[in-house]
């Protein structure tokens, strides 16, 4: 059952690459007793994400801090240094945004947000979401229907869910 507005956010291990190589992040730390959005992409560098999704974000996380926003992630089945990578040609990194790896897509799993679409090569991606977590309960969760498509996910839209 995929999680839905009033869930307490599972705990889980996500990946970064640190001074010494991939370090794990626990999001339970990232999302206790702040107010974090999270928002997620069926693939770091594909066309919709990078083009849309990582640049709406990017627009409005200042705006987004003013609303006592403490942290804007993008999570993604991928490996933390696609991440890394992802991050600094998007201008994410730059711009403030924390990059994080659900590595072997435990997570996505955990809260039903994951999907197959053989023809285009994904297996064990995640749907396309944005959702504000204050103090680890899910107020605001905005799901894409295909995940090809960035409409009800970006950046201007959880603003002005705020």
């Amino acid at each position: 059952m995929a999680i839905s507005v009033g869930d307490t956010l599972p705990g889980g291990t996500l990946m970064k690459v640190g001074a010494d190589g991939p370090e794990p992040v626990e999001l339970e730390s990232k999302v206790k007793g702040r107010k974090v959005v999270i928002f997620a992409v069926p693939g770091a560098f594909t066309p919709t994400c990078h083009s849309a999704h990582v640049p709406s974000f990017l627009r409005v996380k200042d705006e987004l801090g003013a609303k006592g926003v403490d942290e804007v992630i993008c999570v993604s089945v991928n490996d933390p240094w696609v991440m890394q990578a992802w991050g600094e040609a998007s201008g994410a990194a730059e711009g403030g945004i924390t990059m994080l790896a659900d590595s072997s897509g435990a997570f996505t799993k955990e809260i039903g947000m994951d999907f197959d679409a053989p023809p285009v090569g994904f297996a064990g991606r995640s749907k396309r979401y944005a959702m504000l977590v204050d103090d680890g309960v899910v107020k605001v969760l905005n799901l894409e229907e295909s995940p090809g498509t960035c409409e009800i996910s970006g950046g201007e839209v959880m603003l002005s869910a705020l």
